[in-house]
């Protein structure tokens, strides 16, 4: 048998081989549903309400952030509001105790004044 024979036998067996892929793929694509197919239409609105339902979980967990957002801030001006008012009662606390040492102290101050004009009177 002559060698360059073979080789030309194993050529057409591949060019053969690719036609029937060829023809087979040509056949798949013939025989796939056409759009107004119900299989197709089912398909679609399957994916349409998957589609949808993801939707709904985004906006959900979006509110459900925004709400948990809104808490903490909400949390956040409570704590502010509080830690002001007790400022406000720790300043007047300390104008209080101001205001009573500084009374004590001009007490004590018109006491030793009345103390030594009693001795000079006597």
């Amino acid at each position: 048998m002559y060698v360059g024979q073979f080789k030309a036998v194993q050529l057409v067996d591949r060019l053969e081989a690719t036609a029937k892929a060829r023809q087979a793929t040509l056949a798949r694509f013939r025989a796939r549903p056409t759009a107004d197919d119900p299989a197709v239409l089912a398909r679609q609105a399957a994916r349409q309400a998957v589609i949808q339902a993801r939707e709904v979980r985004i906006s959900e967990r979006e509110i459900a952030r925004l709400a948990a957002e809104a808490e903490r801030e909400a949390e956040a001006l409570a704590a502010r509001v509080r830690a002001e008012a007790e400022l406000a009662r720790q300043t007047a606390e300390k104008a209080e105790r101001q205001a009573a040492l500084a009374a004590e102290q001009k007490a004590a101050r018109d006491a030793r004044f009345a103390a030594r004009k009693a001795k000079v009177r006597r």
